[in-house]
């Protein structure tokens, strides 16, 4: 569910007319990262802001880098599907993010071991690991064949227009070479996330042993995560405002909010829709993390479904229109391989 959210999510972005990418994605983003957060916390765990007074100060401080750091990646993943579109864009981006979101924590309790964590040589060693890995490798061949259809495409659609919201025909935005680069940063910088997440590990904790005192021999907490989310995001937030202002005042977008026949309501709707389907992919994987760990497999799962729904809607959305038979056929092969990871991973983790 938080895959599909996540590989939704921009969809409702392309029905805002009139306003520049800053514009909606600032205003999706003050949903994202300040509104729906705490209220979720809220509603899901007594005293969570306690939880958040009581944490150290290094703690906070490490979570919200994390999360500063992912925050570049975020605000760069809006610009690479705005480049390369949602189904190129987020093969690339979010494939990156996987691997190095599921490796790296991994590698590093090889070197420093904590109870509980996963590290790359038992992953090497036990069979469930060594399907996940044979999945992660299979994942990767999925987005390199994605990529080499983002390459057709480029060639074929070189000449195509479009019409902007205003009516006038221009050039489209699809540019392959500018898309990768920010795809490429975004991917590496947005594994950050999942490294604030183990670094707020402590507060998700207080929450789940929590709940288990209310909650006797029912299991871990579902929604002990959405504690550190809010720290997350807070740095997420802080990244994001200040690449989004930067932009207004460089393109002069700022004066999108007070623009003539522009439907204000409406595009606050749909940024307000986007940036709820954003949050969710965070909520709906903390949920399926609690049960799972915060493991190589769970992120692995959550990464290869969001690869596979991007790529889908941009087939159902046509974003492909135009290209060749062997460009489709290409585009196809990668999803289905990206599925057959997917299956890989979990039956490894049926094996566990």
């Amino acid at each position: 569910m938080g895959g599909f959210s996540s590989g939704s999510f921009y969809l409702p972005y392309k029905k805002v007319k009139g306003w520049q990418w800053e514009t909606f994605w600032l205003i999706g983003g003050t949903f994202s990262w300040i509104i729906v957060p705490p209220l979720a916390a809220y509603l899901t765990i007594p005293g969570f802001w306690d939880i958040i007074q009581n944490a150290s100060s290094s703690i906070i401080g490490l979570t919200f880098l994390f999360g500063a750091l992912w925050g570049i990646g975020g605000f760069m993943y809006g610009l690479g599907v705005r480049y390369l579109g949602v189904a190129l864009g987020s093969s690339i981006m979010l494939g990156l993010t996987m691997v190095i979101g599921s490796l790296v924590p991994s590698i590093f309790y090889e070197f420093s071991p904590q109870a509980g964590k996963d590290n790359i040589g038992l992953m090497f060693s036990e069979s469930w690991g060594q399907f996940v890995l044979l999945g992660l490798f299979v994942c990767v061949i999925g987005i390199i064949i994605s990529g080499k259809a983002g390459v057709m495409k480029d060639k074929e659609l070189q000449s195509e227009t479009t019409i902007d919201p205003h009516g006038v025909a221009v050039k489209t935005e699809y540019k392959f070479g500018l898309g990768l680069t920010v795809a490429i940063i975004s991917g590496v910088l947005s594994a950050c996330f999942n490294f604030g997440l183990e670094a707020g590990k402590p507060m998700a904790m207080v929450a789940n042993e929590a709940w288990k005192v209310s909650n006797p021999n029912q299991g871990e907490f579902l929604f002990q995560n959405n504690v550190t989310y809010i720290v997350v995001l807070w740095g997420g937030m802080a990244s994001n405002l200040i690449g989004c202002l930067y932009l207004a005042f460089k393109n002069k977008s700022y004066t999108d909010y007070t623009k003539k026949n522009v439907p204000v309501v409406k595009n606050i709707i749909f940024c307000a829709l986007a940036g709820t389907m954003w949050y969710l992919q965070f909520f709906f994987y903390g949920m399926g993390e609690s049960k799972m760990g915060n493991g190589a497999s769970s992120w692995i799962l959550h990464m290869a479904f969001i690869i596979l729904i991007a790529n889908l809607w941009g087939v159902i959305i046509k974003e492909w229109k135009g290209v060749s038979k062997k460009t489709i056929m290409t585009i196809s092969a990668g999803m289905f391989v990206l599925l057959i990871s997917i299956l890989i991973v979990g039956y490894g983790n049926s094996l566990r």
